[in-house]
């Protein structure tokens, strides 16, 4: 796209241009070096599925935060030279282009991309042909062609069906990101499964691990599970034991009605041929995905099928880590959520992409040189403290003055900026001033975002906005989904507000929000600003960006903010609600924000010393920041993490299992068989049952004694252990204690266990009993159902 703008006679000139044609060369050697590294890449390969992915405003594939996320995560992996390979879909349109109309409201266009121009190639066969692959759908076939588009040292493969070998119906399937009805979002969602998994085997790659992030792409493990099935004759239990291994499922949403659900009538009509070829009942299958498949009423859940389908489940920070476990807790009834494998890997950011260019060469000074190499130690970043006051000062001014004049270019640009007249236009530019303190605010409008929980209270806004001595300025931007009205409301709102004379030019809401534009703001604002209902953040990365940039996060405690807040490295509001009321809390938390704007932020920027024109106080922040925020939330560290967590152990677990013919598959596949069957033939003999209330000490522990009839099962298999609970104050059960009792004798299938417990903390508590069936070889014993409380 960028030589298309360079003229012939420009390219002739360049071509005899040494000094040009010297540095070209030497990029290009850097180039080929950093690529020939690729051949050394080893185990664990992986297989990285995801709907969307942000790499470029070149390559319209993204919409938001889970895309953006992807596309970092990518970079770091060829930076860090990991063995992946990556699979989406290409859209035509894309997500849309924002457009606001003269009276604010959000207008969505949508261009289509012109593939020649694109960062992304044919795939073709040693014929030259263009590799498609097909997917079975009502009474046809879709084929989608293939593209590659080089991430650096990884391969990210998409998938197009606008082509002329599909109806027109089919054509439009990869049209729009998210876009048309449920119908055709199943579409997506099977083109992306099981043509992804299809695609990798016409390349002939055949990774260890599969990563499905987000349950868009859950539909790969029935794919895998036909394979294993058909190709290796395996029945499917035994498949099913395979693909679990093999299988990583990353979860980013923290609502469960975010989580994508199709009517079962809808799944006969496309996959009503699944259970021939996985030689199960259709009951078999939709249990997959539903909590009880005889139900024709419940939704097929996606999350559901990944977790299904996946031996290990993540969320993307401490707290949605947490919160993910409350929301797949239905799917293990014998356990409280606390105690599932559900786990987290926070996000982080790609430091190349997103870090300034006037930042990277002072960071180069003092983060040392294993940081080039992208395996380094994260204390390099308190390399920071050895750079002056004034290069750090001047470094954020200098990124200031570029955003400001960035935006009014923005600004003025009709094509996409129609909100301010003429004479709004003029007023906002004289008073947009780089010179200010600068709050940004940019992200999806969603409700949950409380975008405009700054306006609570406009009378004192407006005071803190015109303060004479202590000036601060707030910069909005961001998209709405076209079917949000109350998003698309909130965009109106604060489009209105900043026209109201008191605030023009002072607040300014601005158009077209992209990577480009995201970039500009992170880097060059003081403070990025983000106040979500809490705990609906399930990370947010926008934050981490700034971060890097030496940019102090303001925030409520959710997310990724609960782990990154440091006191004297940015600003929090409290972590717990105050009121069960929204309308109440956010009145708290508007005025807990006009607070600290007041008397911590706005005061600590403007403390100036007139000696050296800047403010020792808040380089600090912007020190702090960068060497005790920032080192944690980089790609690099979150890239390790799934290294250490997932992809070793996985790649690990799955060579054991599918090692001598599939032996560990199929004795675990068989023995969880013989379990359901024999289940229901555990039956409690007797259990001594202590008074209602009792005292424990160390000289009178709760001695407990359990009798249970195995029917053919041995002690070896089944076992008891003694649950210590509490309620806390909102009601819930939370685990203290659990101890597991020891077998004291077997005879005619009947077990004695027995423990003797003390808890470690004085309190009440509630005791129970658990009976759950043992197996070295579960990865985790919460995923099998044969569990019970006596």
């Amino acid at each position: 796209m960028v030589l298309d703008t360079v003229s012939i006679k420009r390219f002739q000139q360049l071509s005899e241009d040494e000094d040009f044609l010297a540095r070209m060369k030497k990029v290009l050697d850097e180039f080929d070096t950093y690529m020939a590294a690729k051949a050394k890449r080893k185990n664990p390969s992986v297989a990285y599925f995801c709907m969307e992915y942000g790499l470029d405003t070149s390559l319209k594939i993204y919409s938001g935060g889970l895309g953006i996320l992807a596309g970092d995560y990518l970079k770091e992996t060829s930076d860090m030279n990991t063995n992946l390979v990556a699979v989406g879909l290409l859209y035509r349109y894309g997500y849309f282009n924002q457009v606001l109309s003269a009276q604010g409201y959000q207008v969505a266009g949508y261009d289509a991309q012109d593939f020649a121009k694109i960062p992304a190639v044919p795939v073709l066969d040693k014929d030259g042909n263009w590799l498609t692959v097909s997917v079975a759908f009502p009474g046809r076939t879709l084929t989608a062609r293939l593209w590659k588009v080089e991430v650096g040292r990884t391969d990210l493969y998409l998938m197009d069906t606008d082509h002329e070998d599909n109806i027109p119906e089919d054509r439009e399937v990869t049209f729009h990101l998210y876009g048309g009805n449920w119908e055709n979002r199943l579409k997506q969602e099977l083109l992306l499964g099981v043509g992804g998994i299809r695609l990798l085997r016409k390349l002939g790659l055949n990774p260890q691990v599969y990563h499905c992030n987000e349950g868009h792409a859950a539909f790969t493990g029935l794919e895998r599970l036909r394979e294993y099935i058909e190709q290796d004759n395996l029945d499917f239990s035994e498949a099913l034991e395979v693909v679990r291994a093999s299988s990583l499922f990353t979860t980013h949403t923290p609502v469960p009605a975010g989580h994508d659900a199709f009517d079962e009538g809808m799944l006969r009509q496309y996959i009503g041929h699944y259970p021939d070829r996985l030689k199960v009942d259709w009951e078999t299958l939709m249990s997959l995905g539903k909590d009880n498949p005889l139900d024709p009423h419940e939704k097929f859940s996606m999350s559901n099928l990944a977790a299904n389908i996946s031996q290990n489940v993540n969320g993307v920070s401490m707290l949605h880590g947490k919160v993910s476990q409350e929301i797949f807790a239905h799917m293990y009834p014998g356990y409280l959520p606390e105690e599932l494998f559900v786990s987290y890997v926070t996000n982080g950011v790609h430091y190349p992409t997103w870090c300034a260019p006037e930042w990277k060469p002072v960071h180069a000074k003092v983060f040392g040189p294993e940081f080039a190499t992208h395996h380094y130690d994260k204390s390099c970043f308190e390399g920071i403290y050895k750079i002056s006051d004034e290069e750090v000062w001047n470094v954020k001014k200098s990124l200031k003055v570029k955003l400001i004049d960035f935006l009014r270019e923005r600004l003025m640009d009709k094509t996409v900026s129609n909100h301010y007249s003429p004479t709004e236009l003029v007023t906002i530019l004289e008073n947009l001033r780089d010179d200010v303190l600068t709050i940004g605010f940019a992200r999806r409008f969603a409700t949950y975002k409380r975008a405009t929980l700054l306006f609570r209270d406009l009378d004192r806004l407006d005071k803190i906005v015109n303060n004479p001595a202590q000036p601060v300025q707030f910069l909005f931007a961001g998209k709405a989904h076209p079917a949000d009205k109350a998003g698309q409301d909130l965009i109106k709102q604060i489009v209105d507000i900043s026209k109201d004379p008191r605030f023009i030019g002072k607040i300014v809401f601005v158009p077209g929000y992209d990577i480009t534009l995201a970039k500009r703001m992170v880097q060059g604002v003081d403070v990025w600003m983000n106040n979500p209902t809490r705990p609906q953040e399930a990370s947010g990365t926008s934050g981490e960006k700034a971060a890097m940039n030496g940019t102090m996060h303001f925030s409520v405690l959710d997310g990724w903010w609960v782990e990154g807040y440091k006191e004297g490295a940015g600003w929090a509001l409290p972590i717990e609600q105050a009121y069960e009321d929204n309308n109440f809390q956010n009145e708290l938390d508007a005025a807990t924000i006009y607070q600290i704007l007041e008397n911590d932020i706005a005061p600590a920027y403007y403390n100036v010393d007139r000696t050296t024109g800047r403010s020792r106080e808040w380089v600090g922040y912007i020190k702090n920041t960068i060497a005790k925020v920032a080192c944690d939330f980089t790609t690099n560290r979150m890239l390790t993490d799934y290294i250490n967590q997932y992809y070793d152990p996985q790649a690990k677990d799955v060579t054991d299992m599918v090692a001598k013919d599939f032996k560990k598959a199929r004795e675990l596949a068989a023995w969880k068989n013989r379990v359901r069957r024999e289940w229901e033939n555990v039956i409690q003999v007797s259990r001594s049952q202590p008074a209602n209330t009792y005292d424990i000490s160390q000289a009178q522990p709760l001695h407990s004694e359990v009798e249970l009839q195995l029917g053919s099962l041995t002690p070896e298999e089944v076992g008891v252990e003694a649950v210590f609970a509490q309620v806390d104050a909102h009601g819930k059960l939370h685990i203290v204690e659990v101890q597991e009792c020891k077998v004291d004798s077997f005879q005619d299938g009947v077990a004695k266990y027995s423990a003797d417990v003390v808890p470690d903390k004085t309190g009440a508590y509630q005791v129970g009993a658990r009976v759950f069936a043992k197996n070295p070889l579960l990865p985790h014993r919460q995923s099998f159902e044969c569990v019970k409380w006596l």
